[in-house]
């Protein structure tokens, strides 16, 4: 007779900071499913153990971009948007703790040229904006703790290769039977393990690849009184994507309806979707050359 095995009662503790700069920055995967990819892709195909994510499975540690550090114009826009999309989709698997940004003038001593070993103080200073995320390590380090000792959970992942989060994991192995697995948020062969977080987990995932992060996006529209949809400056070419845009909405009458055109299969492009051709510009010219023709044979038909 077969024992049954009872799936560990599971929470993910991610790191979002060191998500997106390992996995997300310069990509078009931002849009991310934090819930697919970790009940779907991550834990099935990594963890030994069956697990079931607990109700608030994912914990996600973030902070908000402040305006005057932004890279982007609608980076701040942009990131609110993500997060009152996860919140509406998954209010009851999903919780945002958020820490925040510090900008402040700083001096740093500047490494001589001419002389690079010369020690760092008898450098020249200058001031430097010092921008910091403030308190994710701390509140991810507690919650994985908290949640760890008063037996609400069975295992926890972490989504980090901070080693600020070791002491905490220290803790845990040292005052719990809880299991620890940990998840490097970086593809493949780009960054390995840390040490010492290594040595602290029960099982490791050294990597995330581009085939999970694609298979985990969010719906573009996420459905309420006020619908949230994905910045047009997170796909792989926006630039294409409103060349595309401006020619296919005068045809069907809205942005929101040539949207939905580029997400249907199209027979006249070989069956595939408009929206995952203009991800190359020989992509984007068959589109092209379709809706010209469209309206070059829609005129003469006139």
């Amino acid at each position: 007779m077969v024992e049954e095995v009872t799936p560990l009662r599971t929470r993910v503790y991610v790191d979002g900071y060191n998500l997106y700069y390992g996995c997300l920055k310069g990509t078009h995967y931002k849009w991310l499913d934090l819930l697919t990819l970790f009940e779907k892709q991550i834990l099935p195909s990594s963890a030994p153990m069956a697990s079931t994510l607990l109700p608030l499975g994912i914990k996600f540690f973030t902070a908000k971009i402040l305006e005057k550090a932004a890279k982007a114009h609608d980076s701040v826009s942009s990131q609110a948007r993500y997060h009152t999309a996860l919140r509406k989709l998954y209010e009851d698997r999903i919780e945002l703790i958020e820490g925040y940004y510090s900008l402040i003038e700083s001096k740093a001593r500047l490494v001589d040229m001419n002389a690079p070993d010369t020690w760092p103080r008898d450098c020249k200073q200058t001031l430097v904006w010092k921008l910091e995320e403030k308190q994710s390590d701390v509140n991810l380090s507690l919650h994985a703790y908290h949640d760890a000792i008063t037996n609400e959970v069975d295992q926890v992942v972490i989504v980090t290769n901070d080693t600020d989060i070791a002491p905490a994991l220290k803790l845990i192995r040292s005052h719990t039977k809880v299991k620890i697995g940990l998840v490097i948020p970086t593809r493949l062969n780009e960054r390995g393990p840390n040490t010492e977080l290594a040595e602290l987990a029960h099982w490791i995932r050294s990597h995330i690849n581009q085939t999970e992060l694609a298979a985990s996006q969010l719906p573009r529209v996420i459905t309420g009184r006020k619908p949230t949809i994905k910045p047009e400056s997170w796909y792989a070419r926006p630039d294409l994507l409103n060349k595309v845009l401006n020619l296919a909405t005068p045809v069907v009458g809205s942005r929101g309806k040539a949207f939905k055109w580029m997400e249907e299969e199209n027979q006249y492009l070989n069956g595939s979707a408009p929206i995952d051709l203009i991800e190359t510009d020989a992509g984007a010219t068959q589109v092209i050359a379709y809706i010209e023709q469209y309206l070059k044979d829609r005129a003469g038909n006139d």
